[in-house]
């Protein structure tokens, strides 16, 4: 078997790039007049203060060539993101990010011109200049920042080396997708498999056959063994920068400078890692120790914990059959939800090929005056419809944040990200359920909805606490080698696995899987997320409709509030530890309706 080249996908399974740009000439020549177009902005600077007028017309001068910087940005990712192999996608990906950079840099300038204005007189421009309205969460987050500003020349020169700022999370993509390469292995019938970081991920981590499972994460460990060192130093200097920002911008540690972004105290965070770590561990060792015995496996190791409990009922589906299904599932969410569903499905925004070079996992990119773009591997497995509707929840949530809000204010903090995709899951197995009176089908349903649980408060959750010991490494200057960093993955797995899983050397390198390492405080933000989507959802099943009408203005309101406020729109409060054992609680009394079908 061979893996499929990407210039041999039917264009089907493919996004449609040219809604971003009609040809790889047309987006080389917006390219090039972004740079000359962004040198404009000096006739703005100096003159900021002088007047309302002033600031309103640099401002939306701004907003433009931003607006035009995620197109070209937009364009050059997702295409590295198809075939991140293909050596003229990384040329181009390597010209966007320099080119943007030096556009950044002639923002920078602005920015400190704003930074150095008085917060009073920016109030009095405000009240003389309603348009400036348009502006305000802008404005807001520069006078946030403003304490931790740095000089207007050093802010130019951070803004220019924007590429090799993101250069450790550009070497591990690139290495990921171009370099890695995996030995074939004996499959189940002993006939001889294919295998790429997404066949593991999507495929053989969750076959069914025990052997097949553990060949294939054996000849995938050793090839993430290869690249163990490297990896490591690529995410030290990803740490060591981000340690280094937070000291020279004066924050108290490199945390607090993260959660700052996020508008998210400590507690908030804190609470988060503690409250799940410390009381999902239980039902989880519960939920091993019955898949342990329910598969009649010799012993229940880390390669194990995503085999299907019921390996002989596996519904399959086809990428249509998935897509009715969720339109269906997510009827209650309006018109103008539905509508952008079929727009999704029937203009290519969403790439389902599995292909050599494409990049892992699953997301979703959404550029302003667009329309959003999915990335995922299909697999015709009902697994893949609720990765499907996940990601359609961020298209949903960033499709109505676009169309309501201008560019500055449509992004919440990333701790409220990921509560509309896993509020989509929750709709699509809730749906599920009400459609099937075969037991054994709702069965599987409580396995997905684990399964949800399962990467949010688990696999991310982990993650989290993973990033919290390596800071504090940071911070106390011990150098974040390999086996430091796989020490410390293994301890954090140990920690909430207990004696119920048998951990290989190998788990301790998951941490090399992922990439939201690279991008802050990312991974515990999943288990906020479906922390207020679980509120939510039992919201709505006791209130109704209005619960989904609130959860809908929430979604337009973008980022316009702080994310506790912003929650609060949709009467979930995430400042109360009882919403997050609310939660975890929730997950227990799914692995214990699990345990009884399985008595």
């Amino acid at each position: 078997m061979e893996l499929t080249k990407r210039q041999d996908v039917p264009a089907e399974q493919t996004w449609n790039l040219a809604d971003l740009f009609s040809s790889k000439e047309a987006w080389e020549q917006e390219l090039k007049e972004l740079e000359e177009d962004a040198d404009k902005l000096s006739i703005y600077t100096g003159k900021l203060g002088e007047r309302a007028s002033n600031l309103l017309l640099c401002l939306q001068a701004r907003e433009a060539l931003l607006e035009r910087g995620v197109r070209v940005m937009t364009y050059a990712t997702l295409t590295l993101s198809g075939d991140g192999s293909d050596s003229d996608a990384q040329a181009s990906a390597s010209l966007a990010q320099q080119v943007y950079a030096s556009v950044q840099a002639k923002l920078s300038n602005v920015e400190a011109e704003i930074l150095a204005l008085p917060k009073s007189l920016i109030e009095q421009f405000e009240k003389e200049e309603s348009e400036l309205a348009t502006y305000r969460v802008y404005l807001h987050k520069v006078m946030s920042d403003k304490p931790y500003a740095l000089t207007p020349e050093t802010e130019e020169t951070l803004a220019a080396l924007g590429p090799v700022m993101n250069a450790p999370y550009a070497i591990y993509s690139t290495s990921k997708s171009a370099d890695m390469t995996f030995p074939s292995f004996s499959g189940k019938n002993g006939e001889e498999q294919p295998l790429s970081f997404a066949r593991f991920e999507d495929q053989y981590e969750l076959s069914p056959n025990t052997e097949e499972r553990r060949r294939a994460y054996e000849a995938f460990d050793g090839t993430l063994q290869q690249y163990e060192h490297t990896f490591a130093k690529t995410y030290a200097t990803e740490v060591t920068k981000q340690v280094t920002l937070s000291r020279i911008r004066g924050h108290h540690s490199v945390t607090d400078m993260l959660l700052h972004s996020q508008d998210v105290t400590q507690t908030m965070y804190e609470n988060q890692l503690d409250i799940i770590y410390k009381e999902l561990a239980p039902h989880m060792q519960r939920y091993a120790k019955l898949k342990k015995r329910v598969l009649e496996l010799d012993e229940m190791r880390f390669c194990d914990l995503k085999a299907p409990l019921d390996p002989d009922f596996e519904p399959e589906t086809s990428y249509e059959k998935a897509s009715e299904m969720i339109k269906a599932a997510l009827e209650p969410l309006g018109e103008e939800y539905r509508s952008m569903l079929d727009q999704a499905f029937a203009e290519r925004w969403v790439d389902r090929a599995d292909n050599i070079g494409k990049a892992t996992g699953a997301f979703c990119s959404s550029p302003y005056g667009v329309h959003p773009y999915i990335l995922l591997t299909w697999k015709d497995t009902m697994r893949g419809a609720f990765m499907l509707a996940h990601e359609l929840g961020h298209a949903g949530h960033f499709y109505l944040a676009n169309a309501h809000q201008p560019l500055n204010a449509t992004r919440p903090s990333t701790y409220c990200i990921e509560a509309p995709s896993t509020m989509n899951e929750l709709f699509l197995g809730n749906h599920l359920l009400t459609a099937t009176e075969d037991p054994r089908m709702k069965r599987w349903v409580l396995m997905q909805f684990i399964g949800t649980y399962y990467h949010n408060f688990v696999t991310h959750l982990l993650e989290g606490e993973f990033q919290r010991h390596v800071y504090r490494f940071a911070e106390d200057g011990q150098p974040l080698t390999a086996t430091l960093l796989r020490k410390t993955k293994l301890e954090v797995l140990q920690g909430f696995w207990g004696d119920a899983v048998v951990l290989d050397e190998g788990a301790g390198r998951t941490w090399m899987r992922q990439p939201h390492y690279y991008m802050g405080l990312y991974p515990y933000t999943y288990s906020a997320g479906l922390t207020a989507a679980t509120k939510a959802y039992s919201l709505y099943q006791n209130e109704g409709q209005p619960v989904i009408d609130a959860w809908l203005e929430m979604l337009k309101a973008g980022g316009t509030k702080q994310p506790l406020d912003l929650l609060r729109m949709a009467g979930v409060d995430m400042e109360d530890p009882e919403t997050i054992r609310d939660a975890v609680a929730y997950v227990g009394t799914l692995i214990s309706e699990l345990e009884e079908s399985f008595a």
